[in-house]
């Protein structure tokens, strides 16, 4: 056979092979000890020479275009590739030979971070995720203005952090799981987790346990602290707000100087908590937030019943005409019962504040209505379905922050009747009504399982269980 027939009979063999494939191939042959192993070499010498280019230059080609289409400036210099925005660089280091050697993101006025995480993106090729990474980190620095209006809310907001993170009880070791949970959901500023390359300032501010889920799996509430436009100016601090040395009385709460004391600017933006996930607030709680920082959240103040904003697509109606009802697992939560003012709520995803010491306070609130939201949602998610009820169950509103669960005892024909106070996040008690009922105990008992689980069907278990 001929050296033109064998080389054709190869092509044939290989032309729907990745080159990955012919790759490993050469190098197989390469591995035994032929006398032709020499050229094979030489081949393969020349196919990584190939590969390589091949792998930088579609690097640099993708890198230039998401920052073509995310309107970054973009420019090599010698092996690095740069993307610029106003107020950070993201500077790509490639190797020679091929690949990627680095990745790190500069702030403005800032020194170089390390971006693991993008950088492996790099490396598996993987330019879609990559991608949104970059959207992300745009959005993260997405601040309105000209560049100098920029440069003064940015510097404003690294000031915040500054302030957050000195207020922060976070403890400088390791905590167990149980000492976390306690900071997140107790600690001035929950869990403070600091910014890094990928994420901004990040507080964990409430957890429970996840519906449907085990205990030790938790549902965790969060909000980065970011900045973001206001169609009116707000005085913004361009100092450090907090007193030094940060004592008081009780030696947990820092001291902060009003903003009239601190230096600071005019700005048309405001700080944010944009929580993460977004959270259905009781319109009440806003109009408290809102007297909080001065300024009004961006949201319907027309609002929903509450139980039909926390139900979003898990509420089933059974009929037409009881179409405001909500109907999941054996609970009732009639429409008419909970379209009232005192129950009548709004999504809300971000909270404009305009000074450091606003978010202990703003917290607090939201550590209340996560209570409330996590009772209810154990009775109308689809995560009820977890603890089956045979019995009827109707839950109605008796104020802003209670409700009553009445269902037909077991073990006696009459009514039963719990009633479910959160007092706020840290003082959630539940009382029980009916005859036979008045055992301190048994309510205590009640209490206790229901503060641990943060789920009112497993308390319902429980007191079956105890009849």
């Amino acid at each position: 056979m001929n050296a033109n027939l064998i080389l054709e009979n190869l092509h044939l063999k290989f032309a729907n092979k990745t080159w990955n494939e012919t790759f490993n191939l050469v190098r197989t042959c390469t591995e035994k000890p032929m006398e032709w192993s020499k050229p094979l070499c030489s081949a393969l010498e020349r196919l990584q020479e190939v590969l390589n280019a091949s792998s930088t230059d579609l690097i640099r080609h993708h890198l230039q275009r998401m920052a073509r289409q995310q309107g970054m400036d973009f420019h090599i210099s010698e092996a690095t590739c740069c993307l610029t925005a106003d107020l950070f660089r993201l500077e790509v280091a490639l190797l020679p030979c091929g690949g990627v050697e680095n990745v790190k993101l500069t702030p403005h006025a800032g020194f170089p971070i390390h971006c693991e995480s993008l950088l492996q993106l790099l490396r598996a090729e993987n330019f879609s995720e990559f991608s949104a990474k970059l959207t992300d980190l745009l959005s993260q620095y997405n601040i309105p203005g000209d560049k100098e209006t920029k440069l003064r809310l940015f510097e404003s907001l690294q000031l915040l952090s500054q302030d957050l993170q000195c207020m922060s009880s976070l403890p400088r070791v390791q905590l167990d799981s149980e000492a976390q949970i306690q900071l997140i959901n107790d600690g001035l500023m929950g869990c403070l987790k600091a910014a890094n390359a990928d994420h901004p300032l990040t507080i964990q501010f409430y957890s429970v346990p996840a519906p449907g889920s085990n205990a030790s799996d938790l549902f965790v509430q969060g909000a980065q602290v970011t900045i973001g436009a206001s169609d009116a100016m707000h005085k913004l601090q361009l100092a450090s707000a907090l007193i030094e040395p940060a004592v008081t009385e009780d030696q947990r709460t820092p001291v902060f100087l009003p903003l009239s004391e601190v230096p600071h600017q005019s700005l048309p933006g405001c700080f944010l908590l944009r929580l993460q996930p977004p959270m259905p607030l009781i319109l009440s709680f806003i109009t408290k937030i809102s007297s909080i920082t001065g300024v009004l959240p961006d949201v319907d103040l027309q609002g929903e019943p509450l139980p039909k904003v926390l139900t979003s697509g898990y509420a089933k109606s059974h009929k037409e005409d009881e179409k405001d009802a909500v109907f999941s697992e054996g609970f009732i939560l009639p429409g008419a019962a909970w379209d009232v003012p005192a129950q009548r709520a709004a999504v809300v995803d971000h909270i404009p504040f305009t000074h450091p010491s606003h978010v202990p306070a703003l917290l607090e609130i939201l550590r209340h209505q996560s209570a409330i939201n996590a009772l209810l949602r154990s009775c109308v998610a689809k995560a009820a379905a977890e603890y089956p009820v045979s019995d009827l169950y109707e839950l109605l509103p008796e104020s802003e922050t209670s409700f009553s669960v009445t269902f037909q005892r077991r073990d006696a024909d009459s009514l039963a009747v719990l009633l479910v106070n959160i007092t706020d996040s840290r003082q959630i008690s539940c009382k029980l009504f009916g005859a036979g009922t008045r055992d301190p105990s048994l309510v205590e008992m009640l209490s206790s399982v229901l503060t641990r689980s943060m789920s009112v069907p497993l308390t319902l278990m429980a007191l079956h269980s105890q009849r």
